[in-house]
């Protein structure tokens, strides 16, 4: 194929701070392999100005400031197997809900990897996870290797990602009162659940083997915070039947230890957190309060 002729499919997500690495092309290679997987392209847009930064003496705040400008950061993660520009058009018009979401959610672990890596090249605990929730805008299109790597293209489609946040705010109406609660005092946060979140941000994004390691330290945290409720009922059994998942969680992070987990292993993370989540679903659900002590 001529390279004139020579197509490339992108996802561009655009996030209203800045993401951490530096601006420019990021190729991404899988493990183990000579070929790349995807560029990665980030670009800093609307970066407030930095001329006060300097100033030592602080100044007077006005009544109703305005608010503080903030950097926009466009990262577009383009697909390196190329296709002629039929082929290219055919896989945009025929974008559905369903291919569009698993699209943007394979750019997404593109990204998450990116910072990842500067996450750990950097030592720099500050920097989180992207997800399609926060994203301003996705678009999903193709066009040549130049173009894209500009972040133009010759057709996009802006995708509309308020349906996932209305749904997260209907879902939240609940957990708001929890909110209260535990800003009052009332109610408590408890470790296993960070934790649990912490493997579930692993596990979305790919990272597997750290899933395993994390879920391994939740699992333990859950038994011994939920097993606290005196419940008398069903949050008992799920008590029970996490008890009943220890080996299966151990023997997945020993695995992890020494390297890529098995596709069984896989699936026993997958099914515990899921049932670890429920745990924590259910016990919200059902109204039980911890305090800072439990």
């Amino acid at each position: 194929m001529a390279e004139a002729d020579r197509r490339f499919r992108f996802v561009q997500l655009e996030f209203p701070w800045a993401l951490g690495p530096d601006d420019g092309r990021y190729v991404l290679r899988e493990p183990d392999s000579s070929e790349p997987s995807h560029v990665l392209v980030l670009r800093t847009l609307g970066a407030p100005q930095r001329r006060l930064l300097g100033r030592r003496r602080p100044r007077s705040a006005e009544p109703e400031p305005e608010p503080s400008p903030v950097a926009t950061t466009r990262a577009t993660v383009v697909g390196a197997e190329s296709m002629g520009a039929e082929e290219a058009e055919a896989w945009l018009s025929g974008l559905d809900p369903g291919s569009s979401a698993a699209a943007i959610a394979e750019a997404l672990r593109a990204v998450n990897r990116a910072l990842r890596a500067h996450r750990s090249a950097a030592a720099d605990s500050s920097v989180n996870d992207v997800s399609a929730d926060q994203a301003l805008i996705a678009r999903l299109g193709y066009g040549s290797g130049e173009q894209v790597a500009e972040g133009r293209w010759d057709r996009a489609v802006e995708v509309s990602l308020e349906d996932r946040r209305r749904q997260r705010r209907t879902a939240a109406l609940r957990p708001q009162e929890r909110l209260a609660a535990m800003l009052g005092g009332r109610d408590a946060a408890l470790a296993c659940e960070e934790l649990t979140l912490r493997a579930r941000g692993d596990m979305a994004a790919g990272r597997e083997r750290e899933a395993a390691l994390q879920l391994r330290v939740a699992l333990e945290a859950a038994i011994a915070e939920l097993g606290r409720f005196d419940d008398g009922g069903d949050l008992d059994e799920r008590v029970e039947e996490l008890r009943a998942q220890r080996s299966s969680v151990a023997a997945a992070a020993n695995e992890a230890l020494d390297g890529p987990l098995s596709p069984a292993s896989v699936n026993a993370v997958e099914h515990v957190l899921g049932r670890l989540e429920a745990a924590l679903r259910a016990r919200a659900a059902a109204g039980k309060r911890a305090t800072g002590r439990n």
